[in-house]
């Protein structure tokens, strides 16, 4: 398993967004003080199409952080439009050498693309954003799983809430809940029919209602992929809790017999934990547990 080391280089690009100098040049700051060099993509500031760089613009600096041998992590944000660089990503160069991604949000394409196309392992769940002000929670994440390697035992920071009881185990895939519900029937997630999955997904309140929520775990029920589904969990929606989510789920867990549950661990709240996208794990909720194999 890949790990970061003191001095290595992490590379930051935009795929997403318009980066503000200001703030990222402050957030690299950060992340040198935890004894890192950091490298940025040569477009990351650039607004082509207004929103965000062009498509040759941001896949340039993703394929040439994917390259750069001295780059040893490829870490980026959320935002609009990842999607657009899948078919430009050199997959094949990211299996010869592999290397860590790390995002959340939008960049849910992206990592699992790359993990559908190499087998290599992405990381889900934090952005440069964070490390301006990083709690010891999300410190504590970023260094077990991409400095010390060796996590077994997922740390929960919240309440867990089990909708439907069940223990069952699986590959890990998932993300933010929009961008893993256009990837269904995508070309580039061929999701091997022979594998079992337990998926981790967010929401938040402040981008998509309750209804629309559940149109989308609609989808993904009625996809090919969820007969290959043993188990959800389900990351932060809102800061107050939501019974017509949890009602959502609970009908969703039943319907297709698995077990569900929802924390506040990971997503667009306070807590970013970590997970791996393409590793083995075992989802227990009714013991609230979550084992990395």
């Amino acid at each position: 398993m890949n790990t970061l080391k003191q001095g290595d280089t992490i590379g930051i690009i935009a795929p997403s967004w318009v980066a503000d100098r200001t703030n990222y040049e402050k957030y690299a700051k950060s992340i040198e003080k935890l004894g890192f060099q950091i490298k940025f993509g040569e477009n990351i500031y650039k607004d082509t199409y207004k929103y965000t760089a062009s498509v040759e613009e941001r896949v340039d600096d993703l394929n040439e952080m994917i390259y750069d041998e001295t780059v040893k992590m490829v870490f980026f944000g959320g935002g609009y439009g990842s999607v657009d660089l899948l078919p430009y990503i050199d997959y094949r160069k990211i299996k010869e050498s592999p290397k860590l991604f790390l995002s959340y949000s939008d960049g849910t394409s992206i990592l699992n693309a790359i993990y559908a196309q190499t087998g290599i392992m992405t990381y889900y769940g934090q952005t440069p954003g964070l490390f301006d002000d990083i709690s010891e929670y999300d410190k504590a994440q970023f260094i077990s799983h991409l400095v010390e390697g060796k996590v077994t035992d997922y740390i929960s920071n919240s309440d867990w809430h089990t909708i439907t009881e069940g223990c069952c185990r699986g590959t890990l895939i998932g993300g933010y809940l929009l961008n893993f519900g256009l990837t269904l029937g995508n070309s580039f997630f061929p999701y091997p029919a022979d594998r079992k999955y337990i998926l981790f997904i967010e929401e938040l309140d402040k981008f998509r209602p309750v209804q629309e929520v559940s149109m989308l775990l609609t989808c993904i029920g009625q996809s090919c992929l969820m007969e290959q589904v043993t188990g959800v969990l389900f990351g932060h929606y809102s800061d107050e809790v939501s019974p017509e989510l949890f009602e959502i789920l609970e009908r969703f867990g039943k319907k297709y017999n698995i077990p569900v549950a929802y924390c506040d661990d990971f997503g667009h709240g306070a807590n970013h934990a970590i997970f791996p996208i393409g590793r083995e794990a075992v989802l227990d909720t009714k013991n609230k547990t979550l084992l990395f194999q």
